[in-house]
């Protein structure tokens, strides 16, 4: 008779709030205590965050291959993909900032109701990108789900080093101050007093743009229709290499992270089945 294959051990990380702040009016800033994560070294690492349901106990640490074995699914905890703003090896804190519209979604209410010491429990990181010394030039696009890795990335430059930053947010109140060694020029688009829909500031911003000679490395990130829509251009209409672009649509307009996911899915399958 043969044996069950051995349960994979999938023990979350352990962080603990020490401390929130209201960066800007829909931004909030927390920060947590962990002696679990491991950087890796990119300006864009993210962590898979679990949000467990109100009332309902798990096991400690959280193991999600004992809640999925032994929990109906609708008691799952509800994950959401964050970008890590900061890692400090020193002191252990990590810092994530959520944007936060009142009682929408899961993870900004869970911001904005977080207390020192509650416990955030979470997978990762993950990551690709990070300022490259050898590039002649950097490009960062994005809109707020993109500020954390951008911001960064800002702080990463190499000394000097010649950057273009485009950024798209509600308006002036929710400008966030960028500094770094780098030579860095930042332009931040309002859609409160920008006609057009989600993203076209940014969109026409990099079409109009003259890119300087030399090697550029570029990343462009946030919600998944702009984000295509530049992708075009710097692929087809610019031949840029893709070895030096990242490009991700973080989020979909109109789709929690559940539904962005798995149209992403279905979207590799068709291409798939159609290769």
């Amino acid at each position: 008779m043969t044996s069950p294959a051995p349960r994979r051990n999938r023990v979350c990380k352990r962080g603990v709030v020490r401390r929130t702040e209201r960066i800007s009016p829909h931004m909030i800033r927390v920060v947590l205590t962990s002696d679990d994560f491991v950087d890796n070294g990119f300006t864009d690492h993210y962590v898979k965050l679990l949000f467990c349901k109100p009332g309902l106990e798990y096991p400690e640490p959280l193991d999600m291959g004992v809640v999925r074995e032994t929990y109906p699914a609708e008691h799952w905890p509800t994950m959401r993909t964050y970008t890590v703003r900061n890692w400090d090896e020193d002191s252990k804190e990590l810092t994530i900032d959520f944007v936060h519209h009142g009682d929408e979604g899961v993870a900004g209410p869970w911001a904005a109701a977080a207390q020192p010491g509650d416990v955030l429990w979470f997978n990762g990181p993950g990551g690709a990108y990070g300022p490259d010394e050898a590039a002649d030039w950097h490009l960062l696009v994005g809109d707020e789900s993109a500020l954390p890795a951008i911001g960064a990335a800002v702080e990463q430059l190499p000394p000097g080093a010649r950057a273009t930053v485009l950024l798209e947010v509600e308006d002036d109140t929710e400008e966030q101050k960028l500094s770094g060694p780098g030579d860095v020029d930042v332009t931040w688009f309002h859609r409160a007093t920008t006609d057009g829909d989600r993203g076209d500031a940014l969109v026409s911003a990099v079409e109009a743009l003259t890119f300087p000679p030399g090697d550029a490395q570029i990343f462009v990130h946030g919600e998944a229709g702009f984000v295509f829509r530049i992708r075009k251009n710097l692929f087809t209409d610019r031949s840029l290499p893709r070895d030096r672009v990242s490009l991700s649509g973080y989020w979909r307009l109109g789709k929690n992270e559940d539904g962005w996911q798995a149209e992403k899915s279905e979207t590799k399958q068709r291409e798939a089945s159609a290769s």
